[in-house]
């Protein structure tokens, strides 16, 4: 349902926190949908966002992977153990360390990547359609400072 936007400073804040909180809930149950299901209906949100940061092409450590989520490795090694049994991910030992572990995806987990990627190409496109080059711009610019400001306000890197 499209929202009113004119009125009062106040009901123009309210209108972007609701729009704000409706888009985050949308989008993270639109990605759940658009990617778990058939083969792929063990895998969650959370889990496709560490496919994501494992990445298709380089093996990564898990503190690599940790530092990109912004979580501990503890708390990585939970995911990784279970997108192992479920076959997404897998272990490789250093040939150089025996003792460093590297990450990488298998058939299955870069075949999600990819469904995963699609859907992102797809929000994104379907978010800038029937735009106009300046409105773009300043969509760009607007989500920019948004995110920005989050960053810097909870002290998020990236």
């Amino acid at each position: 349902m499209m929202k009113i936007y004119g009125g009062a400073m106040e009901n123009k804040q309210k209108v972007i926190n609701d729009l704000l909180v409706d888009i985050f809930n949308d989008i993270l149950i639109i990605e759940q949908k658009t990617i778990s299901y058939g083969e792929y209906k063990d895998i969650s949100v959370t889990e496709i966002h560490t496919i994501e940061a494992i990445g298709i092409s380089n093996l990564k450590s898990m503190s690599e992977i940790a530092a990109e989520l912004n979580i501990t490795v503890g708390t990585l090694t939970t995911a990784i153990n279970n997108l192992v049994k479920k076959g997404y991910v897998e272990r490789q030992k250093s040939e150089s360390d025996r003792r460093v572990v590297k990450i990488s995806l298998t058939k299955k987990g870069k075949l999600v990547h990819r469904l995963h990627e699609m859907f992102h190409c797809d929000m994104v496109m379907s978010s800038i359609q029937g735009l106009t080059e300046h409105e773009i711009d300043v969509l760009v610019r607007s989500l920019d400072k948004l995110n920005n400001f989050f960053r810097d306000k909870y002290k998020i890197s990236k």
